[in-house]
């Protein structure tokens, strides 16, 4: 299983890592961590030499009841970020973590590779035909709602039934469209409760019917620190567990703020 990025070709079969690079101000766990250049090109670097294949650069918060920005801003926030990043690291394989179809196409012409939309091409009706046009791997992700309301009460009579049913559906629309490359992301924590989200980590081998890579994106959520009782802060032993539990059910990427311990359940996953 391969998806092309910028020409090259990347080998899914042994399973790869994606770290985060939150350039907002109120992202759940890192929120206004890396707001200069000196400390967003200290992360990268630290996230590239840890074992990091890509790095998902997001300028739109979408923790629960986050704050709604406006598409300039987002810009404004964004293109400046993967302009530096392309220039210090040539060979670096940006994710753009975006909705907006007017910022994944300024992102890619400026150097992404890839684009990650939250909504799963549900939020922007011009989407699918921009990433037609620009013709780079897309990471569709369920989500129910919107940021600022996913977490009021979701509610599912099947949440595995009815999470395929949506790829299913999106899937087939992107491949009349000719897009080719498609990961899919079953968006823990976005509209679903602590056990909607364990029952789809516990059912994410049923996702690979799909014939589409999956990414997995439990990093320090509150899914692990709610049912341990913990902070965000004090979740990277609860992620790994998580992180192992996903590579075993089949994912292909792991998105995560901390790249070398899950670089380290890659690698030991790879023994078996």
């Amino acid at each position: 299983m391969t998806i092309n990025c910028k020409g090259n070709l990347i080998d899914l079969t042994s399973p790869k890592v994606m770290g985060i690079l939150n350039i907002t101000p109120d992202s759940f766990f890192d929120g206004g961590k890396y707001n200069s250049e000196k400390d967003i090109i200290h992360q990268v670097e630290k996230m590239l030499n840890e074992g990091a294949t890509f790095i998902d650069v997001g300028a739109y918060s979408s923790r629960p009841s986050a704050k709604h920005i406006s598409e300039q801003e987002e810009l404004q926030r964004i293109v400046p970020v993967i302009e530096l990043l392309t220039k210090e690291f040539p060979e670096i394989l940006i994710s753009i973590d975006t909705f907006r179809s007017k910022v994944a196409e300024e992102t890619i012409t400026t150097g992404g590779a890839i684009v990650n939309d939250i909504s799963g091409g549900a939020m922007d009706a011009n989407m699918f035909t921009t990433i037609v046009k620009l013709q780079v791997p897309y990471i569709i992700m369920h989500m129910q709602g919107t940021p600022q309301n996913m977490q009021a009460n979701p509610q599912y009579d099947n949440i595995v039934k009815e999470v395929i049913s949506f790829f299913a559906a999106q899937l087939f629309k992107l491949k009349e469209k000719k897009v080719n490359d498609v990961i899919i992301d079953v968006g823990f924590g976005f509209g679903k409760t602590i056990a909607h989200n364990f029952e789809l980590l516990k059912n994410l081998e049923l996702f690979k019917n799909l014939d589409a890579p999956i990414l997995t994106g439990v990093s320090r959520k509150s899914m692990l620190y709610k049912t341990l009782g913990c902070s965000a802060k004090e979740a990277l032993n609860a992620t790994t567990v998580a992180n192992t539990i996903a590579l075993m059910n089949g994912t292909h990427i792991l998105r995560v703020h901390d790249v070398k311990e899950a670089v380290e359940a890659v690698t030991i996953f790879n023994q078996l």
